[in-house]
């Protein structure tokens, strides 16, 4: 009972928890060997074709989980931190572009 708490919990979360990646591989595997008896009992190429499917889906999440991983989803304090950063940065730049241009000698126009 207290997976099933945690999974529901992970709905919540930003990111990825153990028990949502848990249940992932399991509903996954379930879902392939579903779909592998199916093909073998009823010999139709639908259920093969729906297997190879549900395969590349699988290693496509697992592929995107990985890569979850690896990025480390930042919370809603560094977000805004990193936010006030890059609009300081934005600000002092157009600034120095602006005195830039009116330093700047006027050049003529040729007709």
């Amino acid at each position: 009972m207290l997976f099933f708490v945690e999974l529901w919990e992970s709905v919540f979360k930003a990111g990825m928890t153990p028990a949502l990646v848990t249940a992932t591989h399991a509903l996954f595997c379930l879902l392939l060997a579903l779909l592998a008896t199916m093909a073998v009992f009823t010999k139709s190429i639908h259920f093969f074709n729906l297997f190879v499917i549900a395969v590349f889906l699988y290693g496509l999440v697992i592929w995107f989980m990985k890569e979850l991983e690896a990025i480390k989803l930042k919370n809603n304090e560094e977000l805004s931190e990193s936010k006030l950063a890059s609009t300081d940065e934005r600000a002092s730049v157009s600034t120095s572009a602006t005195k830039a241009v009116r330093n700047a000698p006027a050049r003529k126009r040729k007709v």
